[in-house]
């Protein structure tokens, strides 16, 4: 005989026989109930095939076991790979990660900021658009729900920001190529999205300066989060209109980069390190893909677990003894050269 339909939480305490108030602290928390209890409780749930609704448990907690996380543009490998090891911490340490990308879009990351009000989580991770964010929107949020804002700096919001060090990339890849062959021009989109792109660029100057050379910079047209797209056709027109006064590129990005190497390509220029090869090519992030590229790309890689660890670290912290008292905290780590053939 089929085993009758749950509905809820009350119908299957009634069929268990066992009460509803212990039924729910189990829910919360199977170590709270008495091993023989719980083992009732566990037989039960296969016998009736019965799950309790996640979301509504957790409006009746004081502390949800929900934690978001945020980032802009999850087809972006890098935000894919924080991500990833984001969530395998919150998993670890038994919360419920829940991700959300905003595709770039004002609209989308307030109406994310909006549903995670709703379902009360514990914290948040949350990687903003930045230059795009609705600023008072952000601020709100992060005055409510306990939240560590990374990767995408907005200044003065929030208590908590863990990124990469954007100045130390940029000169660690500057001092490089610098003393290694001509200096670098700067590659670049007009009119990036990401905050990290406005910072690279002053870094790129300053160090330039700091070594006595003259910065040069290369802005192509595009908006948006398809930088491989833009990254190519900006490097054709570089290429087609002799733009290029160096030998020696640096990408504001690694996906930049990506598309420039494939323009390279179909314009018969090699790239490399050597007299033999027409350009050297570097960026910066460590993208996973790019030491996949044609040549390997050269690049400055963040330090992918630190940044997320001490995130996560911040954020449980939070959650526990509230946020820290004082000025903004800001954790900046730092970057590593990382040496492959384009450079």
């Amino acid at each position: 005989m089929t085993a009758p339909k749950i509905r809820n939480m009350e119908e299957f305490a009634a069929v268990s026989g066992i009460s509803r108030p212990t039924v729910s602290k189990y829910f919360q928390d199977p170590e709270s109930v008495r091993a023989k209890t719980r083992e009732r409780i566990e037989t039960a749930l296969e016998q009736y095939d019965y799950r309790p609704n996640i979301f509504a448990v957790n409006q009746n907690r004081k502390l949800t076991k929900i934690l978001g996380i945020v980032v802009p543009y999850l087809a972006d490998p890098f935000f894919a790979e924080i991500a990833r090891k984001i969530e395998r911490r919150c998993i670890d340490a038994g919360f419920w990660p829940m991700l959300f990308s905003s595709h770039g879009q004002q609209r989308l990351e307030n109406d994310i900021l909006d549903s995670l009000r709703v379902l009360k989580p514990a914290g948040v991770l949350l990687a903003p658009l930045g230059r795009a964010s609705d600023r008072t929107a952000v601020e709100q949020f992060c005055a409510t729900v306990p939240t560590v804002l990374f990767d995408s700096n907005i200044d003065g919001v929030g208590k908590v920001f863990v990124g990469s060090d954007n100045h130390d990339f940029v000169s660690q890849s500057v001092e490089y190529l610098a003393r290694t062959g001509s200096p670098p021009v700067f590659f670049e989109m007009r009119s990036p999205v990401n905050p990290n792109a406005n910072k690279r660029r002053i870094a790129y100057i300053a160090t330039m300066e700091r070594l006595g050379l003259s910065p040069e910079i290369i802005k192509v047209q595009g908006e948006g989060w398809e930088f491989e797209r833009i990254g190519y056709e900006g490097g054709i027109k570089a290429i087609e209109s002799n733009s290029l006064k160096t030998d020696t590129i640096l990408c504001s990005n690694d996906r930049l980069a990506l598309g420039f190497l494939t323009a390279c390509y179909e314009k018969g220029m090699t790239v490399g390190y050597g007299k033999e090869h027409a350009l050297r090519v570097m960026s910066h992030d460590d993208h996973p893909f790019a030491r996949f590229s044609c040549p390997p790309l050269t690049t400055v890689a963040h330090d992918y677990d630190s940044v997320s660890n001490r995130a996560v670290e911040i954020l449980f912290d939070m959650i526990e003894n509230g946020a820290p008292d004082g000025d903004r905290q800001e954790t900046l780590f730092a970057t590593k050269l990382v040496l492959r053939r384009s450079a």
